[in-house]
């Protein structure tokens, strides 16, 4: 496994890691609106202005294919999502490992949003509930996620 910087001509790669990941693993704990709304938001806008604000990292196999992604804007750990192919051979935890390397380096914790189908994992992994939200989607459904937290050594 390696994780570098993603690159500007990678936005195309890193949004259909992000979309491939919420239309495989979203529908079974959300209903089609919170899905929808979690597409729109991975949106190339935002996406590339990660990129180029150098946050947005890609994670490769052995065989240099891309199999997840995450986000690191300062403390708050964003966009992590690992290619249903690739989930449940440590490949979320490689990331959130170095996400948290990341921001153990100017702050003594990590925060992030957490979805319904990462919630365990991240509870396993030492974060904190913090906070509740929801977000009442165009068409009625709602997005529920927690805001999560976790102390880091620096």
């Amino acid at each position: 496994m390696d994780i570098r910087k993603a690159d500007i001509s990678e936005l195309g790669l890193v949004k259909d890691i992000a979309h491939r990941t919420i239309k495989a693993v979203y529908p079974h704990y959300y209903p089609a609106g919170a899905v929808d709304f979690f597409l729109a938001h991975h949106s190339d806008e935002h996406i590339r202005k990660d990129i180029e604000e150098g946050n947005a990292f890609l994670l490769t196999d052995d065989k240099g294919n891309a199999a997840g992604t995450v986000t690191v804007n300062g403390c708050e750990i964003n966009r992590l999502f690992v290619l249903p192919e690739y989930q449940g051979n440590g490949f979320g935890g490689r990331l959130i490992a170095f996400a948290e390397e990341l921001a153990a380096q100017k702050y003594g914790f990590a925060e992030l949003s957490s979805s319904l189908p990462a919630k365990e994992i991240y509870l396993r992994k030492g974060y904190k509930e913090v906070g509740f939200h929801k977000i009442l989607t165009e068409n009625g459904d709602y997005l529920c996620y927690d805001y999560m937290k976790k102390e880091l050594l620096k």
